[in-house]
């Protein structure tokens, strides 16, 4: 930010040259700020995810402006063009389809672009799902972990879903409503089905609805449903015991023993986890 910014009241809004990170609305329209549609209305031009959905915000709102598509398949050709405009002083605002621009989306490439040539960024705060979803959930909120969507290359994925298994703090996701029984599954393989979740649907708008207390409970709930709407998971944290009853350096020192000897990870679990009487998941923590 400009030095003269830390010194004096910002000028009226929009300010000349300043990207505008947007928050719009995650389902109900009238979550729009007053702020954000004034901001709509008179910057230079709309970035935004989908034209399409964006144009339904500016119609109930009277709102007439000039709107490029800015996504994850033309973000990089776009880049350019948007700091130029910037550069001669244009005012542009970044919206995404839903909530927080820059969050799961190619915004951050823009905002991290302009803040490295010193450029103005002012963020107009609005709608988030994973904090509605968080704050509503009753679990821990004051530290936490987001991941957003997980790969869906495996390596990756299991490895996310292994820490997650271990987390101590409260952990948030995305998914979409045709992957959600897939992730479900995987959570009950990896935190167990007794772990505390909550699955939030349709923030905000008339079908609303968070879904719990344990994996196996919402699992239960959303097998052989049609499944619709945006998809927020909240998953509490475990409690680590600080002195485990089972000698955790023979358990390891045989895990080893077992991989040594050529069975897989995995393999080597189920085999200690039955014969010590101990979930596979503290004996995949030893490895």
């Amino acid at each position: 930010m400009n030095s003269k910014h830390l010194l004096s009241h910002r000028n009226q809004e929009p300010e000349n040259g300043v990207l505008y990170l947007v928050g719009t609305p995650i389902g109900n329209l009238n979550d729009l700020s007053s702020r954000a549609i004034n901001i709509l209305k008179n910057v230079f031009l709309i970035a935004c995810e989908d034209t399409r959905q964006t144009k339904k915000i500016m119609n109930k709102f009277g709102i007439k402006n000039n709107l490029i598509s800015f996504n994850k398949h033309n973000s990089l050709k776009k880049i350019p063009s948007l700091i130029n405009d910037l550069i001669a002083g244009k005012s542009i605002a970044l919206v995404s389809d839903a909530g927080m621009p820059s969050i799961c989306d190619p915004g951050e490439d823009l905002v991290c672009k302009a803040k490295s040539l010193g450029l103005d960024i002012i963020c107009i705060p609005g709608p988030c799902a994973a904090i509605a979803a968080l704050v509503s959930s009753g679990m821990p909120s004051s530290k936490f972990i987001f991941e957003g969507f997980l790969p869906k290359k495996q390596s990756y994925r299991k490895r996310i879903l292994l820490e997650i298994s271990n987390n101590e703090k409260t952990t948030i996701l995305f998914e979409s409503p045709q992957r959600l029984i897939k992730l479900l599954k995987e959570l009950k393989e990896y935190c167990g089905g007794e772990r505390e979740i909550q699955v939030s649907r349709e923030i905000t708008k008339k079908f609303e609805e968070h879904i719990g207390n344990n994996i196996n409970t919402v699992l239960g709930f959303f097998e052989g449903k049609t499944i619709i709407g945006e998809i927020t998971i909240v998953i509490k944290g475990i409690k680590k015991n600080k002195t485990p009853d089972f000698d955790e350096s023979l358990i390891k020192k045989q895990l080893y023993e077992l991989i040594d000897a050529g069975l897989s990870l995995p393999a080597a679990s189920k085999y200690l986890a039955k014969k010590e009487n101990l979930t596979r998941k503290i004996i995949y923590n030893l490895y």
